[in-house]
C-alpha cells in the first residue's frame, strides 16, 4: 500500500500540471469574452496596422464563433485579403474559392473576383521577372492566364464595378506579358536550332495576341526560322506581312543568335 501511494501522488501531480497548462492557454485568449462587433473591429485594426498574421487569427476566431452572424461572410473576404498581403497566395485563393461557392449572389462578388485577379497577378510577376537565360520552354505562365481570366470575368459580369477599370488596365499588361513570353520562347527555340518550333511559336503569338506590339517580332522570328528551314514561300510571306504592317521595321536586321532582345520591355 505504501508503494502505491507515491504513484498516486505522481499521477495527481501530473494531472494538475496538465490542467494548469490548459487553463493557462485559455486565460491567454484575450478574445474569449469579446462580442462579434469587438472582434471584427480589432481584426480590422490589426489589418490596418499591417499585422496580417494577427488579423487572420482574429477573423478566423470571428468566423468560428459567430458562423451565422453578420460578419461571417465578410470575415472570409478579410481572411483572403490578409493572406494576400501576408504573401500566402494559396491560402488567399482557398478563402476566395470558399466565399464564391458559398455566396454566389453576395454584393461583394465583384470585389472577390478582383482580389482573385490581384493574387494571381502578383504571382505572375515572378514568372515575368525571370525571362532571361533559363530554359523558357519549361516556364509556366499559368498564374498570368488565371489572373487574366479572373479580371476578364469581373469586367464581363460587373462592367460598372469600381474595380473594372483597374482590371482592364491589368488585363492589357497581362496580354503584353503573355505575348512577350511567347516571343521569348520562340527565340529560345531558334537559338537552339529548333526552327520549326520557333516558327510555330511565332504563329501562335500572332493568332492569340494579334493586337500587341510583339507581332512585329513574331513575324521577324518566323521569317528567320523559315529561312533556316529552306521554306522560301513561308519566309517570303512572313516578310511581306511584316513590311505591310510595319513598313519602317528594322526587325529583320536583328541577329537572333545574340542574347540581347531587340524589342523594348513591356
Amino acid at each position: 500500500m505504501y508503494k502505491i501511494l507515491p504513484r498516486i501522488l505522481f499521477s495527481a501531480l501530473l494531472f494538475s500540471l496538465v490542467v494548469g497548462c490548459a487553463n493557462t492557454g485559455t486565460s491567454n485568449d484575450e478574445t474569449k469574452n469579446w462580442s462579434a462587433d469587438k472582434l471584427f473591429a480589432e481584426a480590422k485594426a490589426q489589418q490596418a496596422s499591417k499585422d496580417y498574421k494577427k488579423s487572420i487569427e482574429y477573423f478566423e476566431r470571428l468566423e468560428a464563433r459567430f458562423p451565422y452572424g453578420k460578419y461571417a461572410q465578410q470575415a472570409q473576404l478579410e481572411i483572403a485579403y490578409s493572406n494576400y498581403k501576408y504573401d500566402e497566395p494559396a491560402l488567399a485563393l482557398a478563402s476566395l474559392d470558399r466565399f464564391m461557392k458559398q455566396n454566389p449572389t453576395h454584393p461583394s462578388m465583384d470585389y472577390a473576383m478582383y482580389l482573385r485577379g490581384l493574387v494571381t497577378f502578383n504571382e505572375s510577376q515572378g514568372f515575368m521577372s525571370a525571362l532571361s537565360k533559363q530554359d523558357m520552354s519549361e516556364r509556366d505562365p499559368k498564374a498570368a492566364k488565371e489572373s487574366f481570366a479572373a479580371f476578364s470575368e469581373l469586367v464581363a459580369r460587373f462592367p460598372e464595378s469600381k474595380y473594372s477599370k483597374d482590371a482592364q488596365l491589368r488585363m492589357g499588361y497581362l496580354i503584353g506579358s503573355l505575348a512577350n513570353y511567347e516571343l521569348h520562347v520562340g527565340r529560345y527555340y531558334y537559338k537552339r536550332g529548333a526552327y520549326l518550333a520557333a516558327a510555330n511559336r511565332g504563329k501562335a503569338l500572332i493568332d492569340n495576341f494579334s493586337n500587341t506590339k510583339q507581332v512585329e517580332g513574331a513575324l521577324a522570328l518566323m521569317y528567320h526560322a523559315y529561312d533556316k528551314l529552306g521554306m522560301s514561300d513561308y519566309r517570303d510571306d512572313a516578310k511581306r506581312v511584316l513590311l505591310k504592317n510595319f513598313p519602317d521595321s528594322k526587325a529583320l536586321e536583328q541577329d537572333l543568335e545574340k542574347d540581347a532582345y531587340w524589342w523594348a520591355p513591356i
